[in-house]
């Protein structure tokens, strides 16, 4: 089981990866007997693992189609940042009000690791990056309700915000430098408006008056 388990797990990182860095586009077909003969694992962990995917909003698995990776519309794509925006400002404010000496560290040196990655074409360390910087800034709104939101949508958006443009991604880094600052300096409101902008600049659409 624990094999099992830990195969699935593999094969969800390696076409999550493979997503993430544009090798299978957005309404490319995922077969399951082509993937497990490019892993090399049985078709038992792939189906897991595209099932997995799908609960992620990443993988869509249609009848009688199979899965695909997700193609979202203009309409989901607007209503997932809307969602998104609005719920990370409130991340950002609760974390100004609730000041982790601990966590706002982790945050710095996150920051760090991402600045250094600019420049660099390594989508999915960015990628990897970003979401720890969210969740740790999670961490210190302290709101394991809000948390758990969070984490589903970033699962769900993250096709959304992935760029290969450098200027993007030094631009998601200096946003997110801000934000902390922000944060650090108790100033709840402007940091719940750094964040509500740094979503719609991320994901480069406007963001509604």
């Amino acid at each position: 089981m624990v094999g099992n388990q830990s195969l699935t797990d593999g094969v969800v990182k390696t076409l999550r990866d493979q997503i993430l860095q544009g090798e299978l586009r957005p309404g490319a077909r995922l077969v399951e007997g082509k993937i497990s003969e490019q892993l090399g694992v049985s078709r038992v962990p792939v189906r897991e693992a595209l099932h997995l995917l799908a609960a992620e909003g990443v993988v869509t698995i249609e009848a009688r189609k199979g899965a695909v990776v997700t193609v979202f519309s203009v309409q989901q794509v607007r209503e997932l940042v809307e969602v998104r925006a609005t719920l990370e400002a409130l991340n950002a404010k609760l974390a100004a009000r609730r000041n982790d000496p601990e966590q706002l560290a982790i945050l710095e040196q996150i920051l760090k690791q991402g600045n250094d990655l600019t420049g660099k074409d390594d989508l999915v360390r960015i990628a990897e990056l970003n979401m720890a910087f969210h969740d740790a800034l999670g961490k210190v709104a302290a709101n394991s309700i809000l948390q758990d939101m969070m984490r589903s949508l970033r699962e769900r958006t993250a096709l959304i915000f992935t760029s290969r443009d450098d200027g993007f991604i030094t631009k998601t880094w200096q946003e997110h430098e801000a934000i902390l600052r922000a944060v650090i300096s108790g100033d709840g409101e402007m940091a719940a408006l750094l964040a509500l902008r740094h979503v719609y600049s991320a994901a480069q659409i406007d963001r509604p008056v």
